[in-house]
């Protein structure tokens, strides 16, 4: 099973709603969630009736961190997705399609950390994503992350970069897979 989650309590869930329903007409996913808190969405994975190959969730998050509804989910506060952790499939894909959670010091040891508690592959950006979605980087458990920590990081300013078309490792929004080389080895 192949599945988006998305906050809905956003204002940018009147663009993730839409967005999900196309990946479902395209048949990218399987299945759409949109989710008001943490809880919420856990619940939701937990009880799939198939396990899971592919977790995408279209939120908001900043360096180390991925939010539903500003409740944020870290590297200090992984246990919490134990339920997600026995939901997934062998082999699973978790991808953060938000900003810069993989980006800098505290990103890269999200990425880490996250890939192993949850023994799934996961991905994400170090960049501000939109249509434009750059500083996409893969991690598999037990594997080292191989990007730097200042990409996609402005020095002295609270968010980082925006995507574009030049930036390291960019898709668009409308690209439903992580490419096999941006994976760390």
């Amino acid at each position: 099973m192949r599945v988006v989650v998305f906050d809905r309590t956003d204002k940018l869930a009147a663009a993730w709603r839409p967005g999900a329903l196309l990946y479902r007409g395209l048949r990218r996913i399987d299945a759409t969630y949109g989710a008001t808190s943490w809880d919420d969405a856990i619940a939701w994975l937990a009880s799939r009736p198939e396990p899971i190959r592919e977790l995408q969730y279209w939120g908001h998050g900043t360096w180390g961190t991925v939010l539903v509804n500003r409740e944020a989910v870290d590297a200090s506060t992984l246990s919490r997705l134990a339920p997600v952790r026995a939901a997934l499939a062998p082999d699973a894909l978790v991808w953060f399609r938000t900003c810069e959670t993989f980006g800098s010091p505290a990103g890269l040891d999200f990425a880490a950390r996250a890939a192993d508690y949850l023994g799934a592959r996961v991905a994400g950006h170090t960049y501000v994503i939109g249509y434009y979605q750059s500083g996409l980087h893969g991690l598999a458990p037990g594997v080292a992350p191989d990007w730097s920590p200042r990409e996609g990081v402005v020095p002295g300013v609270a968010t980082g970069k925006p995507s574009g078309r030049g930036e390291p490792n960019t898709i668009t929004c409308l690209r439903g897979t992580v490419p096999r080389p941006w994976f760390a080895r």
